[in-house]
């Protein structure tokens, strides 16, 4: 089962790398992403230790980088908020 998984994984990885590549899309996408992320893990450290707001920690997880990076600055006030309440 392994195996058939593994080649399932390299199999859309080549057909990926091919659509780039064929496609001539490009890597600009990639240093978007890479951008997005790192905003996203400044913003969530600024309200860790800003001091602003007592007692509250985002944990520097995928899914709250992933949700500052889907929702920008509202998606801090969100977790901000849910943190609050919960």
């Amino acid at each position: 089962m392994k195996m058939i998984m593994m080649g399932v994984l390299v199999v859309s990885m080549l057909l990926l790398l091919y659509i780039v590549i064929k496609k001539r899309l490009g890597f600009k996408w990639l240093s978007v992403l890479g951008i997005h992320m790192v905003l996203a893990a400044l913003g969530i450290y600024a309200v860790n230790f800003s001091g602003f707001i007592p007692n509250i920690y985002i944990p520097l997880n995928p899914v709250t980088v992933g949700t500052v990076m889907f929702l920008g600055l509202p998606g801090v006030a969100l977790l901000v908020g849910l943190k609050i309440t919960l």
